[in-house]
C-alpha cells in the first residue's frame, strides 16, 4: 500500500479539493493516506485519512517562512512514498523532499505568476517584477518534480511545457451534495453569492447593482470579507439594504442558501487570473439547479450560453448585473428551465465522479 501525504501551510483541513475530493478518494481507492495542515487544532483521523498538524502561526509571512519549516518536518517524519503539495511556498520543499529520494507531485489550484498580477496590496511594478522571479523559479522546481496537477485545463497547458507528466483536476461538484431539491414555486425572491468576498469578485459591483434593481428580490451574502476596508465601504452603498448576511456558513447551510435562491451570482472582474478560471461555485450553483449569473469572459460565455444554463453580463457595470437578476426573477419558467439545463450538464460532465477517476489514473504513473 503506497503511503500517500498531502501537505498545505495555507488552506483549511477540511478544505473541499484537498480533502473531501482528493484525500478522501485516494483513501477509498486502498492508498494510505496522510493531510499535513498548518491550523492548530490537533491531530485526528477522519472518513480514513489521518490529519497532521504542524501548528498556527499568525500573519502571511510567518506561513511562508517559518510555517513552511514545520510542515516540512513533518513530512519528512512521516516518511511517505508520494508528497502531494497544495501552495506554491511549499515548492522549495518539493526540492528537498526530491533530494530524499521522494515521489513529489505540485497541485497548482491557480496561476500564481498571473494571480500574482492581481494584488491590490503591491505596488504595480513590484506585481510584474515578483510575478516574473516567481515564474521562473516555478519552472525551474516544477520541471524537476515527478508530476503537475492542476485545477483548469489552461493552467494544464502552461505546465506542459516544463513537465510532460500533468493532469488537470476539475473542482468540479460532487453529485447532489448541494441540490436541495426545492420546488421552483417555493424559491424566494432572493439571489446569493457563495465564496470568498473581495473586491477582484466584484462586490462593489454586485451590492451597487442592488439599489438599480427594478425587482424586490435581495441578496444572499454567504462567506467573509478578505478586505475590512471593502466591507466597511459596500456596507454604506445604497444597495446594502438588499442584502441579507450570512457569514461562512456549512456545506449543509449552504445547500439550504442555494435551494430558496432563483440565481448565483459570479461576476469575477477581469483580472489575468480570472478570464481563464473555472470557479468552482460556478458550477455548484448548476449542480444545485439554480441558474448562474456570470461575468461575460470568453471561456465563462462558452460554457454558461453553451449549456443554457444562466446569463452572461458585465461585471464593471452595476446596471449590466441588475438586468440579469431582473430577469431571472421575473421569468421564473426560463429561470427554472436553466437550472435544470445547468443540473444536467453536472451530472453529465463537470461532476467530481468524472474528476476522480482521472485522479487515480494519474496516481496509477508512480
Amino acid at each position: 500500500m503506497l503511503k500517500v501525504a498531502h501537505v498545505t501551510s495555507a488552506h483549511p483541513r477540511y478544505d473541499i479539493r484537498i480533502f473531501r475530493k482528493e484525500c478522501k478518494t485516494l483513501a477509498e481507492h486502498g492508498y494510505d493516506v496522510s493531510l499535513i495542515v498548518a491550523d492548530g487544532k490537533g491531530d485526528e483521523c477522519v472518513d480514513g485519512v489521518r490529519i497532521v498538524d504542524a501548528g498556527l502561526l499568525p500573519g502571511r509571512l510567518n506561513r511562508i517562512f517559518r510555517t513552511t519549516r514545520y510542515v516540512f518536518k513533518k513530512a519528512l517524519a512521516m516518511n511517505a512514498d508520494i508528497y502531494h503539495l497544495h501552495d506554491p511556498e511549499l515548492l522549495p520543499i518539493g526540492l528537498k523532499l526530491k533530494k530524499q529520494g521522494k515521489i513529489v507531485i505540485f497541485d497548482s489550484h491557480e496561476d500564481v505568476p498571473r494571480q500574482l498580477l492581481s494584488k491590490s496590496y503591491l505596488h504595480p511594478m513590484l506585481r510584474r517584477i515578483i510575478s516574473t522571479i516567481f515564474a521562473i523559479y516555478e519552472r525551474f522546481v516544477c520541471s524537476r518534480l515527478d508530476g503537475i496537477v492542476t485545477a483548469t485545463p489552461f493552467i494544464r497547458d502552461k505546465f506542459l511545457m516544463m513537465n510532460q507528466t500533468v493532469v488537470d483536476i476539475n473542482n468540479y461538484p460532487m453529485i447532489g451534495e448541494l441540490d436541495a431539491a426545492v420546488p421552483w414555486e417555493n424559491k424566494q425572491n432572493e439571489v446569493c453569492y457563495v465564496g470568498g468576498i473581495a473586491s477582484i469578485r466584484g462586490i462593489r459591483e454586485v451590492v451597487a447593482s442592488l439599489a438599480l434593481k427594478k425587482s424586490q428580490v435581495r441578496l444572499n451574502l454567504v462567506g467573509e470579507f478578505s478586505e475590512s476596508s471593502v466591507e466597511q465601504e459596500v456596507k454604506t452603498l445604497d444597495g446594502w439594504t438588499s442584502v441579507n448576511v450570512c457569514g461562512q456558513l456549512g456545506r449543509n447551510e449552504v445547500r439550504e442558501v442555494l435551494g430558496r435562491s432563483v440565481a448565483g451570482l459570479v461576476t469575477f472582474l477581469p483580472l489575468p487570473n480570472h478570464i481563464d478560471a473555472q470557479p468552482n461555485k460556478m458550477f455548484e450553483y448548476m449542480s444545485s439547479g439554480i441558474p448562474v449569473i456570470a461575468s461575460n469572459f470568453p471561456l465563462w460565455r462558452d460554457l454558461i450560453e453553451g449549456s443554457d444554463c444562466g446569463i452572461c453580463v458585465d461585471p464593471l457595470q452595476p446596471q449590466s448585473i441588475a438586468d440579469g437578476v431582473d430577469f431571472l426573477v421575473s421569468n421564473p419558467e426560463r429561470a427554472k428551465q436553466m437550472g435544470r439545463n445547468g443540473q444536467t450538464a453536472v451530472y453529465a460532465h463537470y461532476n467530481w465522479d468524472v474528476e476522480s477517476k482521472k485522479l487515480i489514473e494519474f496516481y496509477k504513473k508512480f
